[in-house]
């Protein structure tokens, strides 16, 4: 079944930027959406997907699309998949963006380029020199060079040094102006998302879920591991809800972490967990819990983010009756015993097996997350908790005496045991207290923190 979303800014004018490796399309895209989205190296073949953003320029917005660069050498890896990205990018653009070094000057790759640009005779093309910090370059490019592409003058630009960008993004904007999509007025509203981060071992089937969920194919997906270097993140409306899917680059231990690029792709992705409210812990249906997916699931634990399990590869599982399904989540928790709280899902990345009850269930959690408790019922429920169950003691020899039960904060929940000084409660009581807090109010996927704190009263 096909996703129930739809992607977001899909309305906007949309800008390609294309070129061969290294002439910094890269730095362009992170420099107009004021974001540091994309990596940008010198290794050709850096950026494999295609990044996605939207410029805000004097008020309006459009959308840019940062495509790897094209080697035409079989030295790159992925690189056929590289050249079907830009050809869809090229495809869905408004106006196409060939960047070329100003300092190295134009090289055969771009001739071949050009031929490929010149079939979309309804689109505008723009040529631009890049990496022109100063008057002094600019004065040893040989002009006669671009004129051979038969593109105009390029625009003399440098992007890491801002040189000539704006004057570039004024000429965008003149040309979208007159195009039937147009470029937006942001509006002062600020409508809420939900930030959803997929994370799982290598192959685990991550970049397919993404397309399926987002309802396009989007990133690339590949057998080899580590394809994907670099989040990638794309919005979505579901029943006037955004949502933000982010798919990201393998996490593992340091020492087996191969390269600058990887370690740059893992610190990414870590970051994108933290900014999230709700993860997508993908496992593998076919294989038994790694070394990997029980590291994954630690890194979860320390971090207080509502989780959602979902069990991939489900349509290749030989046996998918509910009495396997049951064998297989006793499994699972009895290596995530901390996860208890996520709901788990089997579903299919490739196929689209249930992914459409995703978004239902992320709805579910998403409201659970945000459960505020009124002080009268949390009094109400310590008070009904302790005459079920007295504390038990926990270091001391006073039996405990607990004062009272306040919640601190929601999304995730935090609450603040009040114990009297002097005394102390077994962790036992405080776990007791967090799965009576989960059976009486809904916290669906969410995790509780209990803080305990001493006091006189």
């Amino acid at each position: 079944m096909s996703t129930p979303a739809k992607i977001e800014f899909d309305n906007l004018p949309i800008v390609a930027l294309v070129g061969r490796v290294n002439v910094g399309k890269s730095t362009i895209f992170n420099k107009l959406i004021e974001e540091q989205k994309a990596i940008v190296s010198k290794i050709p073949g850096t950026t494999r997907t295609s990044n996605e953003g939207v410029v805000l320029w004097r008020g309006k917005q459009f959308k840019l699309i940062d495509t790897g660069g094209l080697a035409f050498t079989d030295s790159v890896l992925l690189k056929e998949s590289i050249i079907e990205q830009t050809e869809n990018a090229i495809e869905k653009a408004d106006i196409i963006v060939l960047v070329t070094d100003g300092q190295e000057g134009i090289l055969p790759q771009e001739k071949e380029l050009v031929k490929l640009l010149r079939k979309q005779k309804d689109k505008k093309i723009i040529l631009v020199a890049n990496k022109i910090d100063n008057q002094k370059i600019e004065n040893l490019m040989e002009q006669h060079e671009w004129s051979k592409l038969a593109l105009g003058n390029p625009w003399i630009i440098s992007a890491a040094s801002s040189r000539n960008v704006g004057d570039f993004l004024d000429h965008l904007m003149t040309l979208m102006n007159k195009l039937k999509r147009r470029p937006k007025i942001v509006k002062e509203e600020k409508k809420e998302v939900i930030n959803i981060n997929i994370i799982g071992k290598p192959n685990v089937g991550k970049s397919s879920l993404f397309n399926k969920l987002i309802g396009e194919e989007k990133v690339i997906v590949s057998d080899m591991a580590h394809t994907t270097r670099e989040p990638h993140d794309t919005l979505v409306s579901y029943k006037k809800q955004l949502i933000n899917f982010v798919d990201t680059a393998g996490i593992r231990r340091k020492a087996k972490v191969a390269g600058s690029l990887e370690k740059i792709g893992i610190g990414k992705s870590i970051k994108s967990v933290d900014d999230s409210d709700i993860v997508l812990f993908m496992l593998d249906g076919k294989e038994s819990i790694s070394s990997q997916d029980r590291q994954l699931g630690g890194f979860l634990e320390r971090r207080s983010k509502s989780v959602i399990i979902l069990v991939n590869k489900w349509d290749l599982t030989d046996d998918n009756d509910e009495a396997h399904q049951k064998k297989v989540r006793q499994m699972v928790f009895a290596h995530f015993p901390h996860l208890k709280f996520a709901p788990m899902m089997f579903v299919s990345g490739k196929t689209g097996l249930n992914v459409h009850k995703i978004f239902p269930m992320i709805e579910k959690v998403w409201r659970a997350r945000h459960t505020e408790i009124p002080e009268e019922a949390l009094e109400s429920f310590l008070s009904h908790s302790l005459k079920v169950k007295l504390p038990s003691r926990g270091k001391g020899t006073r039996h405990p005496s607990l004062l009272g039960l306040r919640q601190l904060n929601a999304a995730p929940p935090i609450f603040e045991l009040f114990v009297k000084y002097r005394t102390s409660v077994h962790s036992s009581y405080v776990h007791y207290l967090e799965n009576r807090l989960r059976e009486q109010f809904d916290f669906l996927g969410t995790p509780i923190v209990i803080k305990l704190t001493k006091t006189k009263r």
